[in-house]
């Protein structure tokens, strides 16, 4: 069974992504910022991460990407950015693609379907 992490502030869409992941055969841990997920990561080597972007600080989850990137144990861990950066005053200060290391990005609220087809095309 393929072991998922999702990092988010937001209580409510992390017990979302639970239910819907493990409700598709995956097991679910979390993390609520990007200091706490880059612990849980080194003790638990999850198989794919979903990430937020606004956390603790303003582009938390793109440090975590960033930080993985230049990490030789973990830089090969997929990772879905999901985000609702893009419906707030700070989506000009998102980079673009060729500065952010994930594997798929996806925008709040997130369909179950296409979160699970993401998830799939990762693990496969």
């Amino acid at each position: 069974m393929s072991k998922i992490l999702v990092v988010d502030d937001d209580p409510d869409f992390v017990e979302t992504m639970r239910i819907v992941l493990e409700n598709a055969g995956y097991q679910v841990i979390s993390a609520a910022d990007g200091d706490e997920s880059l612990q849980v990561i080194r003790a638990q080597k999850p198989d794919l991460i979903i990430l937020d972007v606004i956390m603790s600080s303003l582009l938390d989850g793109l440090n975590v990407s960033q930080q993985l990137q230049d990490d030789p144990e973990h830089k090969d861990i997929p990772i879905v950015m999901v985000t609702s950066i893009a419906n707030t005053d700070y989506a000009a200060l998102f980079p673009t693609d060729e500065y952010v290391h994930i594997d798929a990005f996806m925008t709040k609220p997130v369909l179950p379907e296409q979160l699970i087809a993401q998830v799939k095309r990762l693990l496969a």
